[in-house]
């Protein structure tokens, strides 16, 4: 199952960590199964709080601003792919923080 989060990650990086896949995937639980859950929308500053209050400072320890910072880059980054797949999102996240190591 994470060679399928994997492979949407290669679109946007060339190295994937496959163990802070693993630990994302476990970190999300039954969010992924849900049909809107499994999604962030980067256009509802609500949703971008989550990832920041949510992800960011649970499990990588940012700071709001950084936190904010980097999932706006993110965003940006993904801004031509309609659909942002959460796991993606927060790899990339972490990827863009230099937090990766905490995930593996």
């Amino acid at each position: 199952m994470s060679s399928d989060y994997a492979a949407d990650i290669r679109k946007y990086t060339a190295q994937v960590n496959d163990k802070a896949v693993d630990s994302i995937v476990k970190f999300c639980g039954i969010a992924l199964k849900g049909a809107d859950s499994q999604w962030v929308s980067m256009s509802d500053n609500a949703e971008v709080q989550r990832v920041v209050n949510g992800f960011c400072a649970k499990k990588l320890g940012l700071d709001a601003a950084t936190a904010e910072a980097a999932v706006k880059a993110v965003g940006e980054k993904m801004k031509a792919d309609r659909t942002k797949h959460r796991v993606t999102v927060y790899y990339l996240v972490a990827e863009q923080t230099g937090t990766l190591g905490k995930l593996a």
